[in-house]
C-alpha cells in the first residue's frame, strides 16, 4: 500500500464535495462555489500571500449554497435507530469474540475488568465522536474531524492512521478465514495447475475472498446493513455454538482461570482493543441516521451488548479448554461435534460480511473527493475495481502471515488504540477547550496516558512475540 497516495484521498476537504443525493439543479451550481470556498479558504490559512474572497454577493451565495447541501444531507439519512445499531454491532463484533477466551486465559480473570472497561471507554469515545460531528456540520469522517481540530496535520495523521488499520484488520479477517477453512476442509485435497504451490486451505481461502468481492460494490450504508444483520447471526452462532458445546458436548468447563498473569496484559490488551475498533466508521452511521441525536444511544446500546457477549464468551471459553483454548476459540472445540461445524461454518462466513463495511470509509471518501461528478454507473465501477485489487493484495500477505494473534494484538496497540482512545478524546479537548470542564478535561487527559501506555507497552510485546515466531519458523524450515 503506498501510503502517499492514500493520504490524498483525505487532504481536502471531502465535505464540500457532498454533491450525491443533491437535486440536479443544486449541484452543477454548487460544485463551482464549493471549489472557490476551498481555494478561499486555502487562501486565508496560508496568510502568507493577499488574496480576495469574493464580494458580498458572493458570500450570500457561498451561505445559500451551504444551507442547501446541509438541507440535503439531511434529507439523505435514512439508516432508522435499529439499523444504525445493527450497523455499529456488525462492525464491533466478530474476530474480537474468537480471541477474547484466549485473552482471559492468558491474562487471568482479573484482566476481564480491563475488557468491560475498554467497552465503556469506547462507548464514550463514540459520543466525543458524535458531539465533534454536531458540532461541524460539514464533516463527513473521521478525518474531517481532525482537521476541523488540528487542521491539515491532523488530518494527515488521522488518515495514515485509518488505512494502516483497515489494511491490518483485513489482513486478520483472511488470516482467520484460512485458519477456520483448514479445519472445515481438514482431509480434502484441490490442486489445480495454476496454483501447484498453494496448499488446499489457502486455495479455498482465495474462492472465499473472491466470493466476497461483489460486497465491496454496495455503497449506501442502509444497504450494507444486511452484511451487518448477517455478521452478528454469525457471530450469536458462535456463542450459541460454544454454549452448547458446554452443555450437550461433552466438554466439562471444569478449568481454573488464572487470577493475573501481569506479563501477558500487554499483548492481550491488544486483543481487547481489537474487539472494540470501529471507529473510523462511527462518523459515517452518524451521518446515515435519520436522527443524528440518538447517536449516543446507538453506542450505548451497541457497546453494551458488544461488552455482554465478549465477556461471557471470554469466561465460558477459558472454563472449557483451560490452557489449551486457541487464538480462535473455534479451532478448540472438538472436531467431531455438529455445533463445532455450525461454529466453523459461521467464522467462515463472518470475515465475508466484514469486506464491505471495513472497505466503506475508503469507498465513501473516494467518492466525494474523485468521482462526485461522475455517473452512478462510473463511480460503481471505478470504485469496486480499486477495492477488489486492494483486497487480493491483501490476501497474498494474509496467506504468507499465519500468526492469527499477534497480527490481531499489534493491529489493536499499534493503530487501534489511537483511533478508538486517543484520536477522539485529543479531538474533543482541541474543538471544545473553551468549553469543556475541568473533570471531563481531567477524565480526557487520563484516558489519553492509559491508552498510550497501553499502546507502547502492547506494540512492544506483540512485535516481540510476532518476530520471534518468524524466527522459529524460519529455523524449522532451515
Amino acid at each position: 500500500m503506498n501510503t502517499n497516495i492514500w493520504t490524498t484521498f483525505w487532504n481536502s476537504k471531502s465535505s464540500d464535495r457532498s454533491n450525491e443525493h443533491v437535486p440536479t439543479e443544486l449541484t452543477h451550481g454548487a460544485n463551482f462555489v464549493v471549489k472557490w470556498v476551498d481555494s478561499c479558504e486555502a487562501c486565508l490559512e496560508d496568510g502568507n500571500k493577499p488574496c480576495k474572497c469574493g464580494t458580498s454577493n458572493e458570500k450570500l451565495q457561498i451561505v445559500k449554497n451551504e444551507i442547501a447541501e446541509t438541507e440535503a444531507r439531511v434529507v439523505t439519512g435514512n439508516s432508522s435507530f435499529l439499523q444504525s445499531v445493527m450497523n455499529m454491532i456488525g462492525m464491533l463484533i466478530g474476530l474480537g469474540q474468537l480471541s477474547t477466551p484466549y485473552a482471559l486465559e492468558n491474562g487471568g480473570w482479573v484482566s476481564a475488568f480491563l475488557l468491560v472497561a475498554l467497552g465503556f471507554t469506547c462507548a464514550y469515545t463514540s459520543h466525543l465522536l458524535g458531539k465533534c460531528l454536531s458540532n461541524n456540520p460539514k464533516a463527513r469522517n473521521y478525518t474531517d474531524i481532525g482537521h476541523h481540530a488540528f487542521g491539515s496535520r491532523g488530518q494527515a495523521i488521522a488518515t495514515a492512521f485509518i488505512y494502516l488499520e483497515i489494511f491490518m484488520a483485513l489482513v486478520s479477517y483472511t488470516i482467520s478465514l484460512h485458519d477456520n477453512l483448514n479445519i472445515v476442509f481438514l482431509g480434502t485435497h484441490i490442486r489445480f495447475s495454476w496454483a501447484r504451490h498453494l496448499s488446499t486451505s489457502q486455495v479455498l481461502t482465495v474462492f472465499a475472498v473472491l466470493v466476497a468481492l461483489p460486497s465491496l460494490w454496495l455503497r449506501d450504508l442502509s444497504s450494507i446493513s444486511f452484511l451487518s444483520t448477517g455478521g452478528i447471526i454469525m457471530s450469536l452462532m458462535i456463542f450459541v455454538t460454544v454454549a452448547c458445546t458446554a452443555i450437550f458436548g461433552g466438554v466439562a468447563a471444569n478449568h481454573t482461570i488464572p487470577t493475573l498473569r501481569l506479563h501477558n496484559i500487554p499483548h492481550i490488551s491488544g486483543l481487547y482493543m481489537f474487539s472494540f475498533a470501529g471507529h473510523i466508521v462511527f462518523p459515517d452511521i452518524h451521518r446515515a441516521m435519520k436522527d443524528p441525536s440518538k447517536f449516543t444511544k446507538v453506542s450505548i446500546v451497541s457497546f453494551t451488548f458488544v461488552t455482554l457477549l465478549y465477556t461471557s464468551l471470554g469466561f465460558m471459553g477459558a472454563k472449557l479448554f483451560g490452557p489449551g483454548v486457541n487464538s480462535q476459540i473455534t479451532l478448540s472445540m472438538p472436531r467431531g461435534l455438529v455445533f463445532t461445524k455450525i461454529a466453523l461454518w459461521a467464522t467462515v462466513l463472518t470475515p465475508m460480511t466484514k469486506y464491505a463495511l471495513e472497505f466503506a470509509p475508503f469507498a465513501i471518501q473516494l467518492e466525494h473527493r474523485f468521482l462526485y461528478s461522475m455517473k452512478s454507473q462510473t463511480k460503481m465501477i471505478i470504485r469496486g475495481t480499486i477495492g477488489s485489487i486492494l483486497l487480493l493484495i491483501i490476501l497474498v500477505l494474509a496467506l504468507s502471515v499465519p500468526y492469527f494473534e499477534y497480527v490481531l494484538g499489534l493491529t489493536g496497540s499499534l493503530v487501534g488504540v489511537a483511533i478508538i482512545i486517543i484520536f477522539p478524546a485529543v479531538f474533543y479537548i482541541k474543538i471544545f477547550w473553551n468549553q469543556i470542564s475541568k473533570p471531563i478535561l481531567v477524565l480526557n487527559m487520563i484516558l489519553i496516558a492509559l491508552g498510550s501506555v497501553l499502546g507502547v507497552s502492547g506494540t512492544i510485546s506483540s512485535l516481540k512475540l510476532l518476530v520471534g515466531n518468524f524466527k522459529r519458523l524460519h529455523h524449522y524450515s532451515s
